[in-house]
């Protein structure tokens, strides 16, 4: 007799950051199927790369079959909007951008005493969702960002005025996710939302993702206040007593630049910075964004108001 020997082929096992990605594309691929009107919001900001490359990914080789929506503060890095600028144009892709200086020019909005422009996004966002009819928008949020986002999920539903209720998400269980809403109604979708900050960077080296110069470390002109390093700019900074020196400094976020300090830092290569990363005890936003420092509550009550 004789004894033929089989083989189990042995299942196949993705590495975490494919497992991550392939979420991101069914969530990418769900909500292109459900809604009517999606944007993805697009600052030239890493986490906004990532989502842009990951939606490219899942529609290939059609074209991203919706448009890119930034939110523009006038105080957005020169690096970073050139980025932008590039990436839309190399692409093919449609770019709404929203001013805050529109509306402060005609009175819809007032400057700030301390010259941040981060919390006057909220109301130029909702005009624009409305304005374009969209019904959902892509973030970029992730949940270890912050306490406000940690409790997000992946479909939130805001109400016509564009606020967050908690009363009103829905579970999310073997995701399964609900994208019902009532004319008027949008839905905010996080396909990063169980990415950590050393994922993101690890997908940029696994998928050799450029990104701007900013977010390497350089020589910049800086200046001291509230424990970070800030550039100076026609927002107001620096005040008599801040002093600017030159450091060697890399942006682990980039946004307004008036609330989004530079950390000291040597890492010029993506590894260098994996380590950095790893190492470090802090978030990103904790660590460099003023505007999330205003109150103990201050991104969970722009969630409310519909920024996040």
């Amino acid at each position: 007799m004789t004894i033929v020997e089989t083989f189990e082929p042995s299942p196949l096992r993705l590495s975490h950051l494919d497992a991550l990605e392939s979420e991101a594309v069914h969530i990418f691929r769900e909500a292109a199927a459900e809604f009517e009107r999606p944007v993805l919001l697009f600052s030239g900001g890493k986490d906004s790369i990532v989502m842009l490359h990951l939606a490219m990914k899942a529609f290939w080789p059609a074209k991203v079959p919706f448009g890119l929506l930034h939110v523009d503060t006038g105080h957005n890095f020169p690096e970073v909007l050139a980025y932008r600028d590039r990436t839309v144009a190399e692409h093919g892709l449609r770019l709404e951008v929203a001013k805050v200086q529109d509306y402060i020019d005609d009175g819809r909005l007032r400057e700030r005493p301390d010259g941040t422009r981060n919390p006057l996004q909220t109301v130029p966002l909702l005009d624009a969702i409305n304005q374009h009819r969209f019904d959902a928008v892509f973030g970029g949020g992730r949940r270890d960002e912050e306490k406000a986002r940690a409790k997000e999920r992946v479909f939130s539903l805001r109400d016509e005025f564009g606020q967050w209720d908690p009363r009103r998400q829905r579970p999310e269980l073997w995701s399964l996710y609900n994208g019902k809403h009532r004319p008027g109604e949008h839905v905010r979708v996080f396909p990063l939302s169980n990415w950590t900050e050393l994922d993101v960077w690890q997908y940029i080296e696994q998928e050799k993702i450029e990104l701007p110069g900013i977010y390497f470390a350089h020589q910049r002109a800086v200046f001291g206040r509230g424990g970070m390093w800030l550039t100076a700019g026609e927002w107001g900074g620096p005040k008599d007593g801040e002093p600017v020196e030159l450091r060697s400094v890399r942006y682990r976020t980039v946004g307004d630049m008036s609330c989004t300090g530079a950390v000291d830092s040597t890492a010029a290569t993506l590894q260098e910075i994996i380590a950095e990363i790893a190492a470090s005890t802090l978030t990103e936003r904790g660590a460099t964004r003023a505007d999330d420092k205003l109150s103990e509550a201050a991104m969970e009550d722009r969630k409310r108001e519909g920024y996040f």
